[in-house]
């Protein structure tokens, strides 16, 4: 029954991927994370087998009761394969660290994945909502309201001096992060990314790959995240985040508006060669799909491609992973067989839409 569930879960595309949010050109996606730890219960890190797998019991029990939670499905991480929980990483719904280490792990979701949580992750819990474009301020108010349906039958490690207390001293305070997946082709091809992702971090924001930490940057996507959690509140730290993002989006814009009067010519070229490229090429690795991609998605943005959609782009980002290539072609492959099943999948994509 567990593997159907899952399966059922894998195959259905996660509705966060669909176009029509506020500033989906730019914002692939917008995620909102809440670390919580049980009061009185050892951090997971430290704590024996016996303890995680009572945590993940109490955790489940408590997320069957929440209404937000309501038709949603809970995977043990122990009864997954290691490709099942590989997928599971490539839709952003655990972490890679839960791929090797799931034993007494657990994974609760909600319909169409905008709402889940790691159990047992770096903590006991961890509550994560996804919006599709800009909307940092929905993504909090699902998670937040989780957050509170929880907290009348767990009680979790707070400090009045502290706030939420968390494995990670970093997370300290709200245990909040609050991040968006933005697409930012035109500051990589003027140069200014280097610099507006300077002045990001000097206002303590992250910017990072599209994975998070320690993920590299690939088809000019990146992830701005807060880097305090301490000494401001949650809404404090979403209205912060959302005037930020707003802030780079405007310099997107205006590096668009730039390339778009100084070189109209040689925008379209790279973007009609993408669109050319993925529509007939034979062999591709993730790296240049991600990049053709890229492409293509500002052309759409723009208004210069017209005969296929940000959904289908959104969706091709998530399904030409590896793990994602197997699961939809039912066998193991090894690199080669990818990178053509990878240029099989795209084709078949763009020639439908």
């Amino acid at each position: 029954m567990k593997q159907k569930q899952l399966q059922m879960l894998l195959k259905k595309p996660a509705s966060w991927l669909a176009e029509g949010g506020e500033e989906s050109e730019l914002v692939f996606a917008s995620r909102v994370r809440l670390a919580r730890n049980i009061d009185g219960r050892t951090f997971t890190h430290c704590a024996e087998a016996s303890e995680l797998e009572s945590v993940r019991d109490q955790a489940r029990d408590a997320l069957m009761l929440a209404p937000s939670m309501k038709d949603s499905i809970f995977l043990d991480m122990n009864d997954t394969t290691e490709p099942e929980r590989m997928i599971l990483a490539e839709r952003r719904l655990i972490s890679q660290d839960m791929v090797r280490r799931f034993t007494n792990r657990g994974l609760m979701v909600a319909g169409g994945e905008r709402l889940s949580v790691m159990v047992n992750e770096e903590d006991h819990l961890r509550l994560q909502s996804f919006e599709p474009g800009l909307a940092l301020r929905e993504a909090f108010d699902r998670v937040s309201r989780l957050d509170d349906e929880l907290d009348g039958c767990l009680e979790f490690a707070f400090s009045d001096r502290f706030g939420y207390l968390t494995a990670c001293a970093t997370n300290v305070g709200t245990g909040l992060r609050v991040s968006a997946m933005v697409h930012l082709p035109g500051l990589v091809h003027n140069g200014d990314i280097r610099q507006v992702s300077d002045g990001l971090r000097h206002v303590r924001l992250s910017v990072r790959g599209s994975y998070g930490e320690g993920s590299e940057m690939v088809g000019n996507f990146f992830q701005i995240s807060n880097s305090i959690t301490l000494g401001l509140s949650e809404s404090d730290t979403v209205k912060n985040m959302d005037s930020h993002i707003r802030k780079v989006l405007e310099f997107e814009k205006k590096a668009r508006e730039t390339l778009l009067k100084e070189a109209r010519s040689l925008l379209e070229d790279k973007i009609w060669r993408a669109y050319g490229i993925l529509r007939n090429a034979r062999i591709l690795d993730s790296r240049e799909a991600m990049e053709l991609i890229s492409a293509v998605r500002l052309g759409v943005g723009l208004g210069v491609v017209t005969d296929t959609g940000l959904s289908d782009l959104n969706e091709m980002l998530i399904m030409i992973q590896p793990m994602h290539l197997q699961m939809l072609y039912e066998k193991v492959m090894g690199p080669d067989e990818r990178d053509r099943s990878r240029a099989d999948y795209i084709r078949s994509r763009l020639k439908a839409s």
